[in-house]
Formats: structure tokens, sequence, C-alpha cells
């Protein structure tokens, strides 16, 4: 059984395979420690999967599975992760960017206790107004929204234990989101700065067309990590909002007809009242069908809604 894996998504990046493979062969294998390597081919077109599976066929130490079509990052790691027999994971891209030589100072630094350690691209070798300031800005809000103070959430390159991605499943584009998925399953996280290599071969994956879903999943991240297990707290407090301001709405439609002798049926604050109203009520029910969702999902996996980190 390994102790550490490797796993590396791959979309097109056959020019760039043998090289990788050849800086992580010579910095694993320096560390005296067990290990693997887990390619995942997302689908590619070129010639990827056979120039990894040539390099399967010369070291029993390298797994490859293959895609039938192209299922994104996320579910390349997620495969990663699941055939993976390390209780170290280290993740990182295939476009020679992250630098093999930087996995001994995140396991240097997972040393210290953490379960989770994070790269962070701060000298990033990328187009300033394509990649770069989008990049920060996005950081700046997921850190904001998730209360996971990372400067770098893209960084593919990070280190985790075994058990702190346990029972975290990924969909979507989350991958960006592990270290807060993590964060909320109990794990300890660190950052430290590594190195960021300017792309030589091959091309460029990811554009701004992805910010719209970025920016859904980080909703969904939201709430998972904050009502998941409680749906109506967040739905019951925008409906009583929504109650409240029907009954501020209505007092002032009734003010209006007593003191000012307007006509009600005309006065548009009265079907603003009554669409808060109805407002209010649907999202009271909609948080009470949550909460049956919430338990009948736990429940039926017989999933508990804590962890335990240890007993004794």
């Amino acid at each position: 059984m390994p102790e550490i894996s490797c796993i590396i998504p791959v979309y097109n990046e056959e020019e760039n395979l043998r090289p990788l493979y050849a800086e992580l062969d010579k910095v694993l294998s320096g560390l005296g420690r067990s290990y693997e390597i887990v390619f995942v081919d997302d689908g590619s077109h070129d010639s990827s999967f056979n120039t990894l599976k040539d390099i399967s066929d010369k070291d029993e130490r390298v797994r490859v599975i293959g895609f039938t079509r192209n299922y994104g990052q996320t579910a390349a790691l997620a495969a990663g992760f699941n055939a993976s027999k390390g209780e170290i994971l280290i993740t990182l891209d295939a476009d020679m960017q992250n630098d093999p030589a930087d996995i001994p100072s995140l396991l240097e630094k997972m040393e210290e206790g953490y379960e989770l350690v994070s790269g962070w691209r701060k000298r990033r070798k990328d187009p300033l107004f394509a990649k770069k300031i989008p990049s920060q800005m996005a950081n700046g809000i997921i850190a904001a929204i998730t209360g996971v103070r990372l400067h770098d959430f893209g960084c593919t390159l990070k280190a985790y234990t075994r058990r702190a991605i346990n029972n975290i499943n990924l969909y979507g584009e989350m991958h960006r989101f592990l270290p807060a998925l993590a964060s909320w399953n109990g794990a300890s996280i660190a950052e430290i700065e590594v190195n960021h290599r300017p792309r030589v071969r091959g091309r460029t994956k990811y554009g701004l067309s992805r910010t719209p879903r970025v920016i859904l999943d980080l909703i969904t991240v939201k709430f998972l990590l904050s009502f998941s297990t409680k749906p109506i707290q967040l739905f019951g407090l925008w409906g009583f909002l929504s109650i409240f301001s029907s009954t501020l709405s209505g007092i002032a439609v009734i003010f209006m007809k007593v003191f000012k002798g307007e006509d009600m049926t005309g006065n548009p604050l009265l079907y603003l009242t009554i669409l808060l109203l109805v407002i209010g009520f649907q999202f009271i029910m909609i948080g009470l069908l949550g909460e049956m969702m919430a338990r009948i999902y736990h429940e039926s996996r017989n999933h508990p809604t804590y962890n335990v980190k240890e007993t004794a």
C-alpha cells in the first residue's frame, strides 16, 4: 500500500506528460516513501491517454484512468481520490506550471499537524487581466463567503490527508472549494508559497467563461457549509422578513385609508402586502420541505451530521 498518492487530471497535454512524469519520478523517489502516480485522462482528444498508457506499462507505480468524454477537472479529481490508495494525497496540474519540486515543502508543512496544505502561486506566471486580476477578486470573494482565509483557492497543487476529504462528494466546479469543504469536515488548513512556471507547451483550458458556474457553485458551497442540516433557519428567516414587511405595508394601507381617505383597492401597497405575505409563507414552506429532505438524506444513508476525529 503506497503512503503517497499523486493525482493528476489530464486534458490534451500529450506534450507535457513525459517531462512531467520524469520530474515527478525524481522528486517522489527522493522522498524515501512509497508512492503511486494516478493520472486521470479527462476525455483528451490528442494522444494523452496512449502516452500515459505507455508510461504506465513501464512503471508499475503509475496508474491511468481514462474517461469516455470530458467531464471536467472536478470529476477527474474525484475519480483520482476514489481510485488512489495512499493516506496522503497530492494533486497538481498536468500543464507543468505547478512545480513538483514543491511537493517536499507541502509534506514538511503537513508534518506540523495540518491535514490540508494548499499552494499559493504568489508570483503567478499568467496574463494580468485575463487571469491574475479575476483570480485575485475571486479568491477574495471565496475567502469572505466561506471563512477560509487562503490567497489562492484555484491552485491545484495541494496535499491532503485521507481523513480531510472523507465524505466529500464533488460536483460541478467544486474542486476549487475543497479547502472550504475540508474545513467543514474539521480539517486543519495551512498555505505555503509555491513556484509557478509559465506554460511552454500546449494551450490553457480555462478562461473567464467559467465564472458564472463558479459563482453558482460558491452559492451551493455556502449553503452546504451553513444550512445543509438546518435549511429552515435560512428560508424561515427570509419568510419572517417577508411577512414582517407585508405587515408594515398593510399598516401603511390602513393608515392611508383611515386618515387620508385613499381607496384601498387602487393602492399599490395593498398588492405589495398580499405579494409579500404569500412569498413569506412560501419561504417557510420551502424551509420545512428542506428540513424533511435533509432528514431523509441523512437517515437513508445512515450518515451522521458530525465527524469524529478520535476517541480515548
